[in-house]
């Protein structure tokens, strides 16, 4: 793969000059953790469908990243190469990158709820060679799809199962053979290490364009952005660190991957969202930090309240991916003991902004906190003139943890000469720089902190036979943040209901998550005088603002 990072040379002298940038790959922090703390717990991963928890010391850990580098070697994997795996939270995840970063190979983790519809695309954009599956999860066969996708992915020459049965397993395949014993293996580990503005992670977006973007993050644009964050939450290699959001998201990825590795911090993974389970394994392995969206959040301060069993090492939850209701801050406040952090990022950039660990507990419900350091806000009208204190218009970041640009889509990348990006967010900023989301003006959905892809959705419907218009908007959920609602105007003498729609959609392959939850059927929708839907008024509708 010929990746077009054309977002990092122009930086590069700027960044390290500041400090920003410091030339460390995750090779150099596993390293040092070998040799600093060996045999102190670096992993502990639960699978809550197998009911079994795998624990790995540093050294295990590297071990273990080296085999599977040269079983991945021995599949053809170079680098530059990009290997695809669709895992749930766990160690094979974990290992599988830093088993890439011995090759200079890159990772691309995809959500386990994609479908051949978003698997399809993305796979045969990012010219896979290698994909990760499990043989199943969650009751659908991850390795069937895969297998039925083949023929249409021309550069995909392994399909590796996750506790498989034949030679195309996980084991028989990567993690098996003690490969890290033969004569070549120092050679094949040490030949093509990459370096820190290599492109080490790509991920994908949920596509607000009509198609996902492929994201090129680089060891120094990560790093930059984790020594920020874990510096403003005041983490070290003491703490725990409980990971149950998606590590296929850059939530998980960078701060329930990258981040314990960094610190030398045990890390803890736990693959399906059980708030019982999660309240039981902070008491258990004495986690100090976690993350997630609202309900997350709203889950745990629920079961732990209820149990009446505190979790008293935790000392800090940050949430992040929608507002935090103030009465949500000052339950989980009370329930679990611990601060109560808000946060903003985007895929491109990590972590943009945070409430600080010690500011009122009001700013965390009423702001998404002041930036990062090294991170620097505009918010601007559309003259691209910096509007004052309080007033919303578009958001622009400029940071050292700005992605390397959007693969073979540069003329995607909202990014000036100046480095600025353009978020395609509303904001306001207040007198004190906090920052405060109002809303986007790119068309998304943020369910539960997963964006779904309105444009995508609504292109689905409009080719069912019954729908003449469709518009799709958020309405306001207590535990999710949003959940869709789909308004439709049948073809004349047509029909379509919620059972329907959802059956289409369905045949599509789309992700269930993405389907909407809601169906208002209408003769016709609110348009400007040049035809275009008004999905503010739909939005007024669902709130019972307007008929």
């Amino acid at each position: 793969m010929d990746f077009d990072a054309v977002l990092i040379a122009p930086r590069r002298a700027a960044s390290v000059a500041a400090g920003h940038w410091q030339d460390r790959t995750i090779n150099d922090y596993l390293a040092a953790c070998v040799q600093e703390r060996p045999d102190a717990t670096a992993l502990t991963a639960l699978s809550i469908e197998r009911q079994h928890v795998t624990r790995f010391t540093w050294r295990e850990l590297a071990r273990m990243a080296d085999r599977v580098a040269l079983g991945l070697s021995r599949l053809g994997i170079v680098a530059g190469d990009v290997v695809s795996c669709q895992l749930p939270n766990g160690w094979h995840l974990s290992v599988l990158y830093l088993a890439c970063a011995r090759l200079g190979a890159v990772l691309n983790p995809v959500m386990p709820i994609f479908r051949e519809r978003e698997l399809s695309f993305m796979l045969a954009h990012a010219h896979s060679k290698v994909v990760v599956v499990p043989k199943a999860f969650r009751g659908f066969d991850h390795a069937q799809m895969l297998q039925g996708l083949r023929d249409a992915l021309p550069a995909l020459r392994h399909v590796v199962v996750v506790d498989g049965e034949g030679d195309d397993s996980f084991e028989a395949l990567l993690s098996g053979p003690p490969r890290e014993d033969d004569a070549d293996a120092a050679a094949i580990l040490l030949r093509s290490l990459p370096g820190p503005d290599d492109v080490t992670q790509l991920i994908y977006t949920s596509g607000t364009t009509g198609e996902p973007k492929g994201v090129m993050h680089t060891a120094n644009t990560l790093f930059s952005n984790i020594v920020a964050y874990a510096g403003r939450l005041q983490l070290s290699g003491d703490d725990v660190v409980l990971m149950a959001s998606p590590m296929a998201h850059q939530t998980g990825f960078m701060y329930g991957l990258m981040m314990p590795v960094m610190l030398g911090a045990h890390a803890v993974l736990q693959d399906i969202w059980d708030p019982a389970r999660a309240a039981a394994l902070i008491r258990e392995q004495g986690v100090t930090f976690t993350m997630g969206s609202t309900p997350f959040l709203t889950d745990l301060a629920r079961v732990v309240a209820e149990s009446g069993t505190p979790v008293p090492s935790l000392r800090t939850f940050l949430c992040a991916g929608a507002p935090i209701p103030g009465a949500l801050v000052e339950r989980a406040r009370s329930a679990l003991g611990a601060t109560i952090v808000s946060a903003w990022g985007m895929s491109e950039n990590g972590a943009v902004t945070t409430t600080l660990p010690d500011d009122a507990e009001a700013r965390s419900s009423t702001t998404d906190g002041c930036p990062l350091p090294g991170v620097e806000l505009r918010v601007v009208d559309g003259a691209d003139a910096d509007l004052p204190a309080g007033q919303t218009g578009r958001l622009l970041v400029r940071a050292c943890s700005n992605f390397g640009g959007y693969l073979q889509r540069p003329h995607l990348n909202n990014t000036d000469a100046e480095g600025w990006f353009d978020t395609g967010d509303l904001a306001r900023l207040d007198a004190h720089g906090y920052l405060r989301i109002a809303g986007r003006s790119k068309d998304v959905i943020i369910r539960g902190g997963e964006n779904i892809p309105v444009l995508e959705v609504e292109t689905l419907l409009y080719r069912h036979p019954a729908v003449a218009q469709v518009a799709i908007v958020a309405y306001p959920d207590a535990r999710l943040g949003e959940r869709a609602c789909a308004f439709v105007v049948p073809r004349p003498g047509q029909s379509i209901d919620m059972a329907g729609m959802v059956a289409w959609l369905r045949q599509q392959k789309m992700a269930l998550q993405y389907i909407p939850e809601k169906l208002v059927v209408r003769d016709a929708l609110p348009a400007t005088p040049a035809g275009k839907i008004q999905k503010f008024r739909l939005r007024e509708m669902l709130l019972g603002a307007t008929d």
